[in-house]
């Protein structure tokens, strides 16, 4: 493999709302010619994500952390057979599998982060090579570990009307700010989709707010957003990354389930509004993708701050499996002895390889 300039890949991407596995295929030397063959979601079931979720938020046994680890993994391999049967003669030889795992700790504050699954049962189970572990060698060199998607957005938006801003809305919300002259400025801005979640799980009884039902009801409290926003993470400038659960002071418990949708919502964009009037200058326009792309009132929330706001579909992505397709693309970029982070990205110290194969 090593003397190839373009690769097939999987990429497989499991965040931290813990819903599924996303599982995408592209070819790609893993620099800006990327070609994507179309992905799937694989979701765990009920008692699966409710285990990944306390092994995330608590400090489970150990014994009870390793057969987690062995589920998810082997819920990953499925993903893989599942995609490989979907797409056919499409997915004959596949050069690797982007593995990043399911995050259950990540304190950049403390130079720590752990994603668990095992990379040689997955090789096993599937039979391609996996490269995997791709934030620890960017915090041992003084990074955040995170995002890790903004290189990938340079390589996909840095060709169109710039200065553009590509967002990121998972579990947690992250922002790549794009220049005219091959700027880039990346970090996490806050919490995504991840409080509202649970906010709705907690409620209402419901997985997420589906098409905003909630939030469409509901009124902004805006005296608890600002108090929300004024806690220490939010005044740091860019780079910088968080956990999901690092969020948790963010506190709507004394509302109507539309009123703490509605506020919810509100904490996520004001926050990234925030971190974008730091940029250098505004956007021209920006690209949403991620789990939050479904949620109208975070997109018309986005509108009151920014010109143009449009879903990555529009340039012919998908939004529900471009990170998978990401971390596709920095395997290659492993295997091509590429830089996965970069200072502007994650603020380590110099370009950072990254990953390690197992094979």
């Amino acid at each position: 493999m090593a003397n190839k300039k373009t690769y097939k890949s999987i990429g497989l991407m499991s965040g931290t709302s813990a819903d599924g596995v996303d599982a995408a295929l592209i070819v790609s030397d893993g620099e800006d010619k990327v070609e994507f063959y179309g992905g799937l979601t694989l979701p765990y079931s009920q008692d699966l994500r409710s285990r990944l979720l306390e092994a995330s938020h608590h400090n489970v046994p150990t014994d009870e952390l390793l057969r987690v680890e062995k589920e998810v993994t082997l819920h990953h391999a499925q993903a893989v057979k599942d995609l490989v049967d979907h797409l056919g003669e499409t997915a004959v030889d596949v050069d690797v599998i982007g593995f990043h795992g399911h995050t259950v700790r990540h304190i950049p504050r403390e130079d720590i982060t752990l994603q668990i699954g095992n990379p040689w049962l997955l090789k096993e189970m599937t039979g391609y090579p996996v490269v995997f572990d791709f934030r620890r060698h960017d915090m041992a060199l003084g990074g955040q570990g995170a995002p890790l998607v903004s290189m990938f957005h340079q390589a996909l938006f840095a060709k169109g009307d710039l200065p553009a801003l590509v967002l990121n809305l998972g579990g947690v919300a992250n922002i790549t700010w794009l220049g005219p002259n091959n700027e880039i400025i990346a970090g996490d801005t806050g919490p995504g989709c991840g409080l509202l979640d649970e906010w709705v799980q907690e409620m209402a009884g419901l997985p997420h707010d589906k098409d905003g039902e909630l939030a469409k009801q509901g009124q902004v409290h805006q005296s608890l957003v600002d108090e929300a926003l004024s806690t220490e993470f939010f005044q740091k400038p860019l780079p910088k990354s968080a956990d999901r659960f690092d969020f948790d002071h963010v506190d709507v418990s004394g509302l109507s389930v539309e009123d703490g949708a509605a506020t919810l919502c509100a904490v996520t964009v004001q926050a990234i509004a925030k971190a974008v009037a730091l940029m250098p200058a505004p956007p021209t326009q920006v690209w949403v993708t991620g789990g939050g792309v479904h949620h109208p009132v975070m997109m018309e929330q986005f509108t009151e701050y920014f010109k143009v706001v449009k879903s990555v579909d529009e340039q012919g992505f998908n939004p529900d499996t471009l990170e998978a397709e990401c971390f596709a693309w920095l395997a290659i970029r492993h295997l091509r002895k590429l830089p996965l982070s970069i200072p502007e990205t994650t603020g380590c110290k110099q370009p950072a390889l990254g990953g390690l194969l197992a094979c």
